[in-house]
């Protein structure tokens, strides 16, 4: 019997191990943005949104959440 794609999404998602810690400090340049205007970034290839304006723009950011897949983010100033 074949699985279907979503269980086994759903699997390794609870095997991902999050590379970043809460409070922690990193210097991340902004790829992308979403529909929302959140800046996306990846740290040791792992998705951390931020509230950055631009694509481009080298920030020091705080991680203030993670999640399984994600992390987010504030800048530091």
């Amino acid at each position: 019997m074949k699985r279907s794609q979503r269980n086994a999404k759903n699997r390794r998602a609870r095997h991902v191990r999050c590379p970043v810690e809460v409070g922690t400090e990193y210097t991340v340049d902004i790829t992308e943005t979403t529909p929302n205007g959140a800046g996306l970034c990846r740290i040791k290839g792992f998705l951390v949104l931020v509230n950055a304006p631009k694509i481009g723009n080298c920030i020091t950011v705080r991680i203030t959440k993670t999640e399984p897949m994600s992390a987010e983010a504030e800048i530091v100033q």
